[in-house]
């Protein structure tokens, strides 16, 4: 039997310590062993280094399933509900910024002011990728806090302006990008606290949106009418002020990257330790793998008419129907979209893997189809039977978003995916409203403007369609590779075997002569 590397090492080892003499020391020994001079200050710091790095390197702790987490949840789902319910809600606002700037340049006034929710809107999404980093680096709870507290005053400050120039910048960047590093840090933080039950949770927490945008459009409706846009949008500073409250309560399980950071390298000048470089912040690997390209170009083309009836729609009850409660259709679509998230998000667990992409490709067909049929209702009734159908397949869309990124990147690189997805939505959902209030003031009515917003969701949807089949592609594609791959190291492996029987043969063959 051929000996191992580690004897011949541990007998040149034992050789060496017997060679030495009993009263001199190894050098190793000799500076732990004893107070020396030397011994002081490199040997105590190496000892502190590796009692402050041992909880920065441990494993994280076991999710605790409950207790602190259902405040939590509670708090997310207050997050989820007043950020999305408020910009959900923003065709009863600009209704009324109409009736409050609209005596100023009135030609252009549906364009000027769609611009107002749509770019609030628009810089959420934006801002996912920017926030993923600092949520990384600072922990979520000061992320969310910071977050809500820009947000309350964007949403004040909006409430003093005197012309619709300055929301742009108050409630559209300002108010948009504190609602946008409040936002993130809730869905991050439900993973420390929750494993087993994380989807009930998140099903409770998105939830949220659209129990506030059924109940808002009726507190909004009341407040409009009796205080005014301004006062509106201070009581509205009570949602954000609960808000900036409630992100205290995201006491991270895990520590963030930067208090590891600081504690590793609190001692670093004492250190003989090398530490390893900074991973990437940003991953464009992803956008290797084809099936997620095709669907980060596909989401954003079906989304430029998305967000059209949600602005615009509210307008065009009161122009078409003077009589009815405008504020009822935002309610209606807030109905079904959660009943769609439930429903859909539970269909979508019996859809085997990238076929799932077949359920957002029915979903923006009917959207964008009754985005077509809203100017065809001539009774209020159709408008809400549309309104319904629309909302239902509007939480299909978005229930299904997460698990289609994990079938095409993996767990590892999901973040990555949603956040690159998230801020790629943002340009279509800016642009869109903007150019539907343009045709509104060219042309005197919504119909054309809700007709070519259905055009875009039928284009995604038909982008969509191939993601199967480039998946499957690749996949075979990769499959092809690693199997040649390991034929290529079995073979090497056959090769290195039968040399090295070879060698002992014939080792073998000379002693024997």
């Amino acid at each position: 039997m051929l000996p191992s590397r580690e004897e011949p090492a541990a007998a040149a080892r034992g050789s060496s310590e017997e060679a030495q003499s009993p009263g001199s020391a190894p050098l190793g020994d000799a500076l732990l062993a004893g107070p020396g001079p030397s011994d002081g200050l490199e040997a105590c710091a190496e000892k502190v280094e590796v009692g402050l790095a041992g909880p920065a390197d441990a494993e994280p702790p076991e999710p605790p399933e409950g207790g602190w987490g259902w405040l939590v949840m509670l708090a997310a789902m207050w997050c989820n509900g007043s950020v999305f319910g408020i910009q959900n809600s923003c065709g009863l606002l600009f209704v009324s910024m109409l009736e409050t700037f609209g005596s100023k340049d009135h030609d252009k006034m549906s364009f000027k002011t769609a611009w107002v929710g749509s770019l609030s809107m628009g810089m959420i999404f934006f801002c996912c990728p920017i926030v993923s980093v600092f949520t990384d680096i600072f922990g979520c709870r000061k992320t969310a806090v910071v977050g809500a507290a820009v947000g309350f005053i964007g949403l004040m400050s909006s409430s003093f302006v005197s012309s619709i120039e300055p929301l742009y910048l108050t409630y559209g960047i300002i108010f948009a990008c504190g609602c946008s590093f409040a936002y993130q840090p809730s869905l991050v933080i439900l993973g420390h606290y929750f494993k087993k039950r994380l989807g009930l949770v998140n099903g409770i927490v998105t939830a949220g949106s659209s129990v506030f945008t059924i109940l808002l459009p009726l507190l909004l409706r009341v407040l409009i009418d009796k205080l005014g846009l301004f006062y509106t949008l201070r009581v509205l500073c009570i949602f954000m002020f609960v808000l900036f409250l409630a992100g205290f309560t995201y006491r991270p399980l895990v520590p963030s990257a930067k208090e590891k950071e600081s504690e590793s390298s609190r001692f670093s000048l004492f250190s003989r330790r090398r530490f390893s470089p900074p991973k990437k912040i940003f991953n464009f690997a992803i956008f290797k793998v084809t099936a997620y390209a095709v669907w980060a170009a596909g989401i954003p083309i079906a989304l430029f008419g998305y967000f059209v009836p949600y602005v615009h729609l509210v307008n065009h009850v009161k122009k078409r129907f003077p009589g009815e409660k405008h504020e009822v259709v935002l309610m209606c679509i807030g109905i079904t979209s959660g009943v769609g998230r439930l429903l859909f998000g539970r269909i979508a667990d019996y859809v085997p893997g990238v076929k799932k992409v077949y359920l957002q490709v029915l979903s923006f067909f009917f959207i964008g189809l009754m985005s077509m049929m809203i100017p065809l209702c001539s009774v209020f009734g159709a408008l809400i039977a549309v309104c319904l159908i629309m909302g239902l397949f509007d939480g299909c869309f978005i229930s299904i978003m997460a698990p289609i990124a994990f079938e095409l990147v993996g767990a590892r690189d999901v973040s990555q995916a949603i956040g690159f997805l998230l801020g790629f939505m943002s340009v279509p959902m800016t642009v869109g409203p903007p150019i539907a209030g343009l045709l509104q003031d060219k042309l005197g009515s919504y119909d054309v403007a809700f007709y070519l917003a259905g055009i875009p969701p039928l284009v995604g949807a038909v982008v969509l369609c191939f993601i199967p089949w480039v998946h499957s592609r690749q996949q075979k594609e990769i499959n092809k590779s690693t199997g040649g791959a390991k034929m290529e190291k079995m073979l090497e492996n056959q090769n290195s075997l039968l040399s090295s029987s070879s060698g002992i043969f014939k080792k073998e063959s000379d002693s024997t002569i």
